[in-house]
């Protein structure tokens, strides 16, 4: 590869980083799996074709290291009396926006993945078939239904509150005045 492993680090990073805490959730394995990322990225830079698709490529990597860690946190214990460290907010959009990371994390594993890779690494549905298994098409439903899972939650939280008494009467009075200035111009409601 010509250009230099910094810029693919400055245009991609939060990108991997977004899909390593899709992943693993947020936190020191996320970040973890990051920085492993772009080590093997750094090793392999050279021998890189002009041509390739890094951000698909570092993705790639970003989701095997993720595999990687969580096979780890199968075999060893995890520490409970320490103190977490600081989380990073490169790649989580705000504190307002966590809710969302949330549901993400609650998603069918399948799902999770889809939308990860999809949305958010901006893998075509095809490539996130050869990574996690299956054909694009049930990768894309996958994807669609986790992303509609997502819109029910978040929409059902920012649900309004039922309209009052006075609210209630006053609808079907401005529906029957719509209906009546249709009328007088001539012209007819679908």
């Amino acid at each position: 590869m010509d250009h230099p492993f910094e810029n693919a680090v400055e245009q991609h990073g939060a990108t991997v980083l977004k899909v390593c805490r899709a992943v693993l959730g947020p936190g020191a394995d996320s970040e973890d799996a990051w920085s492993e990322t772009f080590l093997s990225a750094l090793q392999a830079w050279p021998s890189l074709d002009n041509g390739a698709n890094v951000e698909a490529w570092l993705v790639r990597i970003a989701h095997r290291k993720a595999i990687d860690v969580t096979r780890k946190r199968q075999r060893h214990p995890l520490a409970s009396e320490t103190v977490p460290e600081t989380e990073s907010t490169l790649g989580i959009p705000g504190q307002a926006g966590t809710e969302i990371w949330l549901e993400v994390a609650k998603l069918p594993e399948r799902q999770r993945l889809a939308v990860a890779y999809h949305y958010l690494g901006g893998l075509p549905h095809s490539d996130t078939a050869e990574l996690i298994g299956g054909s694009p098409a049930s990768i894309r439903r996958a994807s669609a239904d986790g992303i509609a899972q997502l819109r029910a939650v978040l929409t059902a939280h920012r649900a309004p509150t039922a309209p009052d008494a006075n609210t209630r009467e006053a609808a079907p009075v401005a529906q029957n005045r719509g209906r009546t200035d249709a009328r007088e111009s001539g012209r007819t409601e679908l």
